[in-house]
């Protein structure tokens, strides 16, 4: 039998707290509104400018609705492979670091994987005991705190 953790992020060789420690559930969900928030926006900008000159008075076709998938899509793959994090997760000084090897990026592999994961939900309200969702296990990542 093995004895229980210490602390989230033991298992995973990661600091108690700190640089590198995993990022606590409250900064990753405002780093996830912001980045909600701001693909909603990016889309609204693209759907009213298809529409402008329309004279389509329908509210419902003047909204983003899934449209904002696609900036939140780039947002995560491209900031995961560029920078190791989104828009949000910089706002809040969070990152995402493969568990395997934190000093090598996340591969476009597991960022596609991660993200694609994240938008079915389920995955990600699914946690461990570490707190890391499904879709950060499955792609071997973790959000830590830079």
């Amino acid at each position: 039998m093995s004895s229980p953790q210490a602390y989230r992020g033991e298992r995973l060789g990661l600091p108690e707290d700190g640089q590198a420690s995993l990022a606590p559930a409250s900064s990753r969900l405002l780093a996830l509104a912001v980045d909600l928030i701001a693909s909603t926006l990016i889309a609204a900008l693209f759907v009213a400018a298809i529409h402008h000159g329309h004279r389509d008075n329908d509210l419902a076709s003047r909204l983003p609705g899934s449209w904002s998938l696609i900036p939140l899509f780039v947002d995560y793959v491209l900031g995961m492979l560029l920078a190791g994090q989104t828009l949000g997760m910089r706002l809040f000084r969070l990152r995402i670091i493969r568990v395997d090897n934190q000093y090598e990026p996340v591969n476009p592999w597991r960022a596609v994987v991660r993200t694609v994961l994240l938008f079915l939900f389920i995955p990600a309200l699914v946690w461990d005991k570490d707190g890391r969702g499904l879709h950060d296990r499955y792609s071997d990542t973790a959000v830590v705190r830079s």
